[in-house]
């Protein structure tokens, strides 16, 4: 498939993500500002940091004078996942030049990881379509939460609107676009009850590592089962 062609299956691919993402970046933004961030300080964040879970954790965490320390480990805990995600994109990035897989881990998404996934099911993924999926969620990502951040105020509590499920709605569509049956509801199942248990006793951000951990024992265990089941 010729370059053009792969990208544009890209772009059509991630804009059901980019526009999902758009009411959790609003959503941030306003956050954000509530929490005495500036609309550029909030947007900054967006900018530098482009993980939408450890900007969540990092305003949970926001007080004045600002935990570095807390905020540093929570970030590099939640972040981990991607060490995984980047092992897993590996052997189906072979055909990436050394520059080319530099640029695909600092765009690397948890959206974009599922949608590469479920496409190297299929054939193989190439670095047009790996780029055009990666790289246009930022643009919907910096962009909304910058419009937060400025509505601020005006948009009330956001909550109220339901836009805080838009996260949860937007794993759900991604884990419907994997699954493989037996072995995907075990490790969905072992991974939610572990992060809603730590989270219920230990707390944030301790549920992502609990989570992380339960639905990869999971899957490794259920694997074998799933391969040998005719």
């Amino acid at each position: 498939m010729n370059p053009p062609a792969s990208a544009g299956e890209g772009v059509r691919d991630i804009l059901p993500a980019m526009i999902a993402a758009m009411p959790i970046g609003l959503l941030f933004g306003a956050l954000g500002v509530g929490k005495g961030l500036s609309v550029l300080e909030a947007g900054l964040m967006s900018i530098l940091v482009f993980a939408g879970g450890a900007q969540f954790a990092a305003l949970e965490l926001w007080t004045y004078p600002v935990p570095i320390l807390a905020l540093a480990f929570s970030t590099l805990l939640i972040n981990a996942r991607h060490v995984l995600m980047g092992a897993s994109l590996a052997p189906k990035t072979v055909g990436f030049s050394l520059l080319q897989r530099l640029g695909a881990a600092w765009v690397l998404t948890d959206e974009a990881w599922a949608l590469a996934e479920r496409r190297a099911l299929q054939q193989r993924i190439t670095p047009a379509y790996w780029f055009a999926v990666a790289a246009m969620l930022p643009l919907a990502w910096i962009g909304s939460t910058f419009l937060g951040a400025w509505l601020g105020s005006f948009l009330g509590d956001p909550k109220r609107l339901g836009a805080d499920f838009a996260f949860t709605a937007l794993f759900i569509a991604l884990i419907a676009g994997l699954w493989k049956g037996r072995a995907t509801a075990i490790t969905v199942i072992a991974s939610a009850a572990a992060a809603a248990l730590a989270y219920l006793t230990v707390g944030a951000p301790w549920h992502v590592a609990a989570g992380a951990v339960s639905g990869i024992s999971a899957a490794w265990c259920a694997a074998p089962a799933e391969r040998s089941t005719p």
